[in-house]
Formats: C-alpha cells, structure tokens, sequence
C-alpha cells in the first residue's frame, strides 16, 4: 500500500509518502509545502493545493490520511489550520482515493507507543520504523510520515481483524 501522509499548516504542510504493508515502512517522499506570511490567506491555500496535487500525480498513493483538527486555545490558529485541512481533504477527494484522519494522540501512540511523545522521539521513530538515512529537513515532513506510518498500520490492524472475524463466523 502505498500512503501519502499531510501535516498541515499554513506556513509549512508537511508531506510524506511510504509504500507499507502495514508492518515494514519504506519512505518514497516527503518534504515541505512552504508558503509566505505575507500573501493572503486565500493565495496561500491555492499554492498549497497546487502542490499537494503535484505530490499526489507524482507519487500516486493508494490513500492518503491527514491529522484531526485539534482543540488549540487560539481560535483564529484552529481556523486557519482548519482551512488548510480542507485544501489538503479536497485534494484527496479529486484523486479519488480513500481518506483516514486521526487525532494527534493516535498518530503517537501508533508511531512513538507514547501519546504525548516530543517532535524528536516522533522522527526518531520514524526514522527506525522506516530505515529512512535521509535528511528530513523539518518536523512537518516527519509528523507526516508519522500520519502515513499511522495510516497503514491501522489500515493493517483493521484487515486482520475482519480476517479473524470472517474465520470465527463460519465455526
């Protein structure tokens, strides 16, 4: 399976993408959308959109998943994420291929084993699960690598348990 992972942000969205088969991870992509404080909000959600549809051409993953908007104390911080979400979630819709989203404390559990893990236990692991020996240029990039890792191992978990379901059916 091959997954594109998205951290997003307004000012640096994340992108990585991996082929996994939900127990062994080998990173194909990643890097970082980054966009000027500067410009206009509605300027900086079409270059981002613009992007994410040239990862998502180039690399032509399987699925894609994003995190979960979470409770911030600025509201404006949530919104403005929140905006950048739905170009990421539009983007996934035109390709047509499937979508998992998943709060920050299920990408590290998943990832790290720890909910509340730093940003360098998060690429740390990353790194292990993946083998990646790159240079990953920014948290972004590995937070959505993180996301992707997320993604194919619960994708993983799910099958096996509709396979064991199916087996204890027929008995």
């Amino acid at each position: 399976m091959r997954v594109l992972g998205i951290d997003c942000g307004t000012q640096r969205t994340g992108w990585g993408v991996i082929d996994s088969d939900g127990r062994q991870h080998r990173v194909l992509g990643l890097g970082v959308i980054r966009t000027a404080p500067s410009k206009p909000l509605e300027q900086r959600l079409a270059s981002i959109a613009q992007a994410l549809r040239a990862v998502l051409e180039s690399h032509q993953p399987d699925s894609a998943a994003v995190e979960e908007v979470f409770y911030s104390q600025n509201v404006k911080t949530a919104l403005k994420l929140a905006h950048v979400r739905g170009v990421a979630l539009l983007a996934i819709a035109e390709a047509r291929i499937s979508l998992g989203e998943y709060s920050p404390l299920a990408i590290k559990v998943s990832v790290v084993g720890y909910g509340r893990a730093e940003k360098q236990q998060v690429q740390l692991m990353v790194r292990t699960l993946t083998g990646f020996q790159g240079v990953i240029e920014s948290d972004d990039a590995s937070d959505a690598l993180a996301v992707a890792i997320c993604h194919a191992t619960t994708c993983r978990q799910q099958a096996s348990q509709k396979a064991t379901a199916g087996l204890g059916a027929g008995l």
